[in-house]
C-alpha cells in the first residue's frame, strides 16, 4: 500500500489579478541604483518559456507532387542506365545521367513528410 500525500500547504502563487504571461520588470536604470522606485517599473509581457517552432518556409513545390516525382526520377535514372547497355555504347555519360536522376529521386525522398 504506497503512504499518504503530504500536504504541501496550497495557496495562491501568483498576486490576485494578473494574467498568464504578464510580469512586472524594472527598468535597468532603477535596478542599477540603490534606491528603487516602484514608480518606474512597467509592465512587459515576459518571454514565453514555450517552445515556438520555425516559421515554415513556402513551399515552390506542392507536397503531393513530391511522392510522383521521386518516383519518375528513380524510374527514369534505372531506364537511361538500361538504355545505356541495351543501345551497345555503354558510355559514361548515359551511367552519369541515370545516376543523377537516381539522385535526384533520393533528394526528393528526403523532401517527403
Amino acid at each position: 500500500m504506497a503512504p499518504p500525500k503530504r500536504k504541501t500547504g496550497g495557496g495562491r502563487v501568483t498576486p490576485k489579478g494578473t494574467q498568464p504571461g504578464d510580469r512586472t520588470v524594472t527598468s535597468a536604470k532603477s535596478a542599477d541604483h540603490s534606491d528603487r522606485d516602484v514608480t518606474s517599473s512597467r509592465r512587459e509581457v515576459a518571454a514565453s518559456s514555450r517552445y515556438t517552432p520555425k516559421a515554415r518556409r513556402r513551399q515552390l513545390i506542392p507536397p503531393n507532387m513530391i511522392p510522383v516525382i521521386m518516383v519518375v526520377l528513380l524510374i527514369v535514372g534505372g531506364l537511361v542506365i538500361m538504355a545505356g547497355y541495351l543501345v551497345g555504347d555503354a558510355s559514361r555519360w548515359f551511367t552519369g545521367l541515370g545516376l543523377a536522376c537516381i539522385l535526384g529521386g533520393l533528394w526528393f525522398a528526403t523532401k517527403w513528410e
